[in-house]
């Protein structure tokens, strides 16, 4: 069964996929498989490798320190360049380096140094981040994050622009005024789709996020319009829209051992998302499943779930992960398959021609 996905009729400002029209499709990864980092490294470059051997555009890397439950790579740079030299085509994201807690001047080195080392293949997606207690061990507190962004955001242009950084004669080298295109502004409100369209940076829409008290049972896509609303029309004249959803979906041949599955990824997960947010709606794995916007089964059950979905032919960018459900690797990987060969062609993505 092939399930077409309606044109949006939310709004008159739809955007076009770039690349000619064509949509991209992405795999992303928070680098969560159940194994010792070494060996979660590994099989997260497998999966890097076994998307893009399938077709698959993008593949972004989420960035967090400390807790293990909640993101296992601290250091996002290192990992692509060690995946760039096993790749070839595949573009690699960082979704997101979380900007406050970094040091701007390394952040664009850093950036640089691995876009020339994966031959211009980098994107780069940018956020506040993260978990509340973080933010300590980097000299502030989370209630400071924003304003901590807002001026590492500013070093980071200023460096790519090729400005001098405290000194007259410190200028970045290698440099980089390319990468200023490559930018992507994550956000879960109307006020950071503006500034990422006023940027002209890409827009990151979330996979999930936490539902207003008065209506917790409002869809995803309704709180995501007028993000995406803002983003279209705050860019500037010309520009054309970068526009990335990223869903959550675990596509497999047997719909009874996804749904198993998605029971003990989500239950394990379902405190923190409640800590951080989100009104859980019942304790059924249904409940769970909607809560946190988890696309689950077969490719034909998971087709006709995003089909409902009427922020994604809005996209430009359908970028898919396994999470929060976590599967075993070789899972994973048939969840790729499928995603490629029959989910994602039936929400309008086509293989580009090698």
């Amino acid at each position: 069964m092939t399930v077409s996905v309606p044109p949006s009729a939310h709004s008159p400002l739809s955007a076009p996929a770039s690349d000619g029209g064509r949509k991209r499709l992405g795999f992303f990864t928070r680098l969560l498989d159940d194994a010792p980092a070494g060996e979660r490294y590994r099989l997260a470059a497998e999966q890097i490798i076994h998307a893009e051997r399938h077709g698959f555009d993008s593949a972004w890397v989420a960035q967090h320190h400390f807790h293990e439950a909640e993101g296992g790579l601290p250091s996002p740079f290192a990992f692509l360049s060690y995946v760039a030299a096993r790749t070839s085509r595949i573009r690699l994201g960082t979704g997101v380096i979380t900007l406050p807690m970094e040091d701007a001047v390394r952040v664009a080195e850093d950036a640089a140094v691995t876009d020339l080392l994966s031959d211009g293949r980098l994107e780069l997606g940018l956020g506040t981040g993260g978990t509340p207690a973080s933010f300590n061990a980097f000299g502030f507190t989370a209630d400071q994050r924003g304003d901590v962004y807002a001026r590492h955001l500013q070093t980071l242009l200023a460096a790519w622009r090729g400005e001098a950084l405290g000194h007259a004669e410190n200028r970045l080298y290698p440099a980089a005024p390319h990468l200023l295109q490559r930018l992507w502004q994550a956000t879960f409100s109307v006020a950071g789709g503006e500034r990422a369209g006023l940027a002209g940076d890409g827009l990151m829409l979330s996979r999930t996020q936490p539902r207003p008290q008065e209506d917790p049972t409002r869809a995803l896509d309704v709180i995501q319009h007028p993000i995406l609303d803002a983003y279209l029309a705050a860019l500037p004249a010309g520009a054309a829209p970068r526009i990335l959803a990223s869903r959550s979906l675990f596509v497999a041949d047997d719909p009874a051992e996804a749904l198993r599955l998605a029971e003990t990824g989500l239950r394990r997960v379902a405190d923190g998302f409640a800590r951080s947010g989100h009104i859980l709606r019942g304790d059924t794995v249904q409940d769970l499943i909607d809560t946190l916007d988890v696309h689950v089964g077969t490719p034909d059950q998971v087709i006709e779930s995003l089909s409902r979905d009427s922020v994604l032919p809005r996209a430009t960018d359908l970028v898919f992960q396994v999470h929060s459900v976590d599967p075993p690797h070789p899972l994973i990987l048939r969840s790729i398959e499928l995603t490629a060969t029959t989910v994602a062609p039936a929400l309008g993505w086509v293989q580009a021609s090698v």
